[in-house]
């Protein structure tokens, strides 16, 4: 029998519950109108990049762990176009365009190609050089080069023209989704978990095998976790709807 990383689904849990409370009270503060300044904070924009951080991280990752990575990538892509439509029909004014699952679908895809090529660059030098593209195109969408918040170049308006460019990461004027994840500079990140599982399976990240323990409620949500992504926002809004709909 083939053994499952615990410590990959534990990690993926704890970044599951920490984005269903960010999204409960992203609900509470946009859609219910709860006054919390520090929602709006530098601070809690570090909390958001944080859950972001850690699942696309993990997605890249356990890309090699997929027996099929056309169909794993075809179904994480189809969930984040079911996540479209839904709140387009839905929910329109908080719609999410291009989200993460869209992200991490397309991410999976590209993989597909480009491995062959990866695999003649060593895991640690690939690691350094895909995040330091994701460092350098982090602004992109803000018209910006440079690294995190370290402004190189500005990048001109004629990029910026359609739903093609936005997917790409040159939003067109006037473009809005409450969840926006584009493939610039995103997909660099996804890639950067590529090749850290590189270097954990060539045991070059120092005790990376020893917290391999199976810790009964957060393994269990860590296995579900495309499930519970696309469940919790409707429960929990239908939740609160309960509570504080008129």
């Amino acid at each position: 029998m083939k053994q499952r990383f615990y410590w990959i689904d534990n990690i993926r849990a704890i970044a599951m519950i920490s984005m269903i409370i960010y999204h409960a009270v992203w609900d509470l503060v946009w859609l219910y109108g709860m006054d919390w300044s520090w929602y709006r904070s530098n601070l809690a924009f570090l909390w958001q990049q944080s859950i972001c951080w850690t699942f696309i991280l993990l997605s890249g990752f356990c890309w090699s762990f997929s027996k099929n990575p056309l169909k794993q990538g075809l179904i994480v892509s189809g969930g984040g176009l079911l996540v479209t439509l839904v709140t387009m029909i839905f929910s329109y004014d908080s719609r999410v365009i291009f989200g993460v699952l869209n992200l991490i679908g397309a991410s999976a895809l590209l993989m597909i190609p480009l491995r062959k090529y990866f695999e003649k660059i060593s895991a640690g030098a690939g690691a350094v050089l895909m995040f330091l593209l994701f460092a350098f195109t982090y602004g992109i969408n803000d018209r910006e080069l440079g690294f995190f918040g370290l402004k190189l170049l500005e990048l001109p308006w004629a990029f910026y023209k359609n739903m093609v460019t936005t997917f790409l990461g040159f939003p067109f004027p006037l473009f809005y989704s409450s969840d926006y994840f584009s493939i610039f500079p995103w997909t660099f990140l996804y890639f950067t978990g590529y090749f850290l599982y590189r270097l954990w399976k060539e045991e070059k990240i120092p005790g990376a095998k020893c917290f391999n323990r199976k810790l009964p409620v957060l393994t269990a949500l860590g296995k579900k976790s495309l499930l519970i992504y696309m469940l919790h926002q409707p429960i929990i809004y239908g939740i609160l709807e309960l509570i504080f709909g008129s």
